[in-house]
Formats: structure tokens, sequence, C-alpha cells
């Protein structure tokens, strides 16, 4: 299911009368046979999140943060967890659509823990976002999960079978040193990998390798009316992107917000132009990151109603 808004701010934030929306892109991926790692989009407008599992309240996160490891949890066993956001005057949102996670199975007398992942490496993809890769980490069970650590501090976590992912919300033209380390079923951690020190881009570009690709406008005639047809890739970031802002002729026009599951190889989308044919156009448009902040605009396109290139 696809939402639309036109003239939209950024999804969720309070209004000054209005409750906060529902949390987007939620995710959930075991973390050991004991904890689970939830993480979901910023929002702007709130100053905290509840995380809940099933229908208990699990923690409070301040608004700074965007995810959270539910520990003490029972191996072997399927969980729900949803997040709601409040803002300044205490007004509670509504829950997030339900995300569902697994704990393996527990593993007796396990005290090995998995070898340090090697390989490290990483660029700078912007100003605002870096991207890190390396080499799969070996257990004598099995690899569950990666702790991604900035300057010592958990900031992420990925299932164990992933060896890249990309982190964003980095300030432009400053450098950061990154870790990785692994965990098992029995929540043994390996040694930190070799840190890496990637610099931002300075200035602020906004982050070009978050911008949408492989962009593309046509039109088509329906009704009597004219509409106009996208067609993209969307931005390689960890973490699920639900909303896009689309640019016409140099302003906000429409914004997208899935609703279900959001595409993640190919994404279309089709809006009303007008009647009127051999009206020029120029298209664009971005989407909100995993993080909340905006990526970088795709490439813009110029299109004419009832003209195909």
């Amino acid at each position: 299911m696809l939402a639309l808004c036109c003239g939209c701010a950024g999804p969720g934030g309070g209004d000054g009368g209005r409750a906060p929306g529902p949390p987007t892109g939620v995710s959930a991926e075991a973390g050991s046979a004991t904890s689970v790692h939830v993480m979901w989009n910023a929002l702007s407008g709130v100053s905290a999140y509840e995380v809940y599992r099933g229908t208990v309240k699990v923690d409070d996160v301040p608004a700074s943060a965007h995810m959270l490891d539910i520990t003490r949890l029972t191996p072997a066993t399927a969980y729900v967890f949803t997040v709601r956001a409040r803002d300044d005057e205490g007004r509670l949102g509504p829950p997030s659509r339900e995300v569902r996670a697994t704990t393996p199975a527990a593993v007796a007398a396990d005290h090995s823990a998995p070898t340090a992942p090697g390989g490290v490496t990483g660029r700078a993809a912007g100003s605002r976002a870096v991207q890190l890769s390396w080499t799969a980490a070996t257990d004598d069970r099995k690899v569950v999960s990666y702790d991604i650590l900035q300057g010592g501090v958990k900031i992420h976590g990925v299932g164990g079978a992933q060896t890249a992912t990309v982190v964003t919300g980095l300030r432009p033209g400053t450098r950061y040193s990154f870790t990785v380390r692994a965990r098992d079923a029995a929540d043994n951690l390996s040694p930190a990998g070799a840190a890496v020190r990637l610099t931002t881009a300075p200035g602020d570009d906004g982050g070009r390798d978050t911008a949408p690709g492989n962009f593309r406008v046509t039109t088509h005639r329906a009704d009597g009316a004219y509409y106009i047809d996208l067609a993209w890739v969307p931005p390689r970031v960890d973490g699920v992107v639900t909303e896009y802002q689309i640019q016409l002729d140099g302003q906000p026009a429409t914004s997208l917000v899935w609703g279900g599951t959001p595409p993640r190889d190919k994404a279309t989308h089709s809006f009303y132009a007008g009647r009127e044919a051999g009206a020029g156009h120029r298209v664009r448009l971005r989407a909100r990151l995993p993080d909340g902040t905006w990526g970088a605009f795709s490439a813009e396109r110029a299109v004419t109603t009832g003209v195909q290139p």
C-alpha cells in the first residue's frame, strides 16, 4: 500500500497539536539466542521512543537514538516488536507495523567466542555516510550477528550472514573510527576487528551515494489526462527506505510513503500532470534514509506530456 501526501513535512513529527505518527522502517534481527536488535527510522519533533515486545513495553529510547538491543529473551522463540514515538508534550503516537524475529536455539556449554572479523574496509559515501565491509568471522557453532561500533560504542547490528553495511547520519568533513565484532548464539563476543578510519567529504552534498539510481521519466495518457511515470532503483543503504520526495519544476510536489513492503530492486510511481499536451516539466526525487535524514537527489529529468523520449 502506498500513501501519498502533497507538500508533506517529514513523517510523523509533531505539529503542535497532534501526536507523532508511527515510526517507519522498523526492523528486527536476532543478535543471539537471548537478544534481538531492533531499529527504526528517526522521526523529527519527538522526544523519545517506546519499544514494545508484544503488548509489553520493554524500554524507553531517547530521540537521539533509533535502535535498541532487547536482551534476556528465550532461545528458539518467535517475538513481535513495535515502536511508538512520544513528543515533548507527552503525546504518544500509534504503534509502528509489527516486525518479527526468532531467536536461535541455545547451545549448551558454548564458551568459545568467534574469531575477529577480518579485512575490515570502508569508504566515505559523500558527506554524511560511509560504507563498511569485512570478511566473515568463524565460530565453532555459528556466527549469529555482527556489532558495528563507532569510537567503541555500538551503533548498529546486522545478521550473521551479512558482511557489509552503510552507516548514515554522519557529519560532513569529520573523521570517524569504526570496528566490527562477531557474536554467537551464546552471546560470546569476538575481539573487534582492526579499526578502519574514514573521513566524510567536506561540505554538505547530502551524500551522493544515497541518491536513487537509474532514474527514468515518461508520460502516458488515460481518461483524457496526462500522467508522469517514474522508475528508479532505490539507494543501496542498510535498512529500509519507506519514503521518497518528488520535486517537480524545482518545488516539492508529492511525498510517497510505502505502508507495505517497500521495493528494494526497482520502484515505480505515476502521478497526475494535467490535461494539457506539450507541457514541459523537470522531475527529480530523493529518499528519506533509515536514520531519518534525506539522501541526495537523483539526476533531474525533463519530460513533456504526450511526448515519449
